[in-house]
């Protein structure tokens, strides 16, 4: 009876994901734009950072100091830029990408407009919904996380991050869309780098920041649709005429 409850729960989930991605194709077909439905993540990078806090406590009530031999560091390799999970990989930019896919399963959409469907609104933070965005010759990184910035008051932040530097990232514009119930909501800014670290930027407020009843307000069935668009600047398009 326990196998057959389970098998029956996963059917019913592989069903109201289908549902859920039908809806929003049916919603955005006219328009021509391609849809991803996003299952959220629930965030272990913060359970593990408690975790070691408190490991690290412990050790060091019982453990004499150990000082590990100096080790020289390359200033090219970054850290992982995998918002949801302590990783401790390190790397050259380029290899960022191939990171994040393999490791962290994480999907890439192509397109210059797509339409990010975030699902399951409802569950408690901290919870992401991550994306890759490929199109202009780049790939972005998409983070939308639900997260208590003051105690029991949830807000959602959504911000579209370049896997590239700073310098690159100032070619190239990005816009976010709710548009529900003839309400329509924009955000329009210039991507930051994913050197800058997601964390920095939403404790900053540099992003789309939703508290809890507009995003109801833009929601269905517990559904959010983001439309996304991503553009480059003049002075880079006459670049690359050039």
């Amino acid at each position: 009876m326990l196998f057959f409850t389970q098998c029956f729960g996963a059917v019913l989930d592989l069903i109201h994901l289908r549902f859920q991605h039908y809806k929003a194709k049916r919603v955005f077909s006219a328009a021509g734009q391609l849809v991803c439905v996003v299952n959220p993540t629930h965030s272990l990078k913060y359970v593990s950072n408690r975790h070691a806090v408190g490991q690290t406590s412990t050790e060091q009530g019982s453990l004499r100091s150990y000082h590990p031999p100096e080790t020289v560091h390359d200033p090219q390799l970054i850290p992982c830029m995998c918002p949801l999970f302590s990783c401790q990989w390190e790397g050259h930019i380029e290899v960022v990408v191939s990171h994040l896919r393999q490791t962290h399963r994480i999907n890439i959409l192509h397109g210059a407009e797509i339409v990010f469907l975030a699902t399951d609104m409802h569950l408690p933070a901290p919870t992401d919904w991550i994306i890759m965005h490929s199109c202009l010759g780049h790939h972005f990184l998409l983070v939308l996380r639900k997260q208590e910035k003051y105690e029991g008051h949830p807000q959602f932040f959504a911000t579209m991050m370049l896997i590239g530097t700073p310098i690159q990232a100032d070619n190239f514009t990005y816009r976010l869309e709710l548009n529900r119930n003839q309400r329509r909501l924009k955000w329009e800014a210039t991507p930051r780098s994913v050197l800058e670290c997601v964390d920095s930027v939403i404790s900053e407020g540099d992003c789309l920041v939703l508290n809890t009843s507009l995003a109801q307000l833009f929601s269905d069935n517990g559904s959010l649709a983001i439309g996304i668009a991503i553009t480059a600047s003049k002075v880079h398009t006459a670049e690359a005429e050039m």
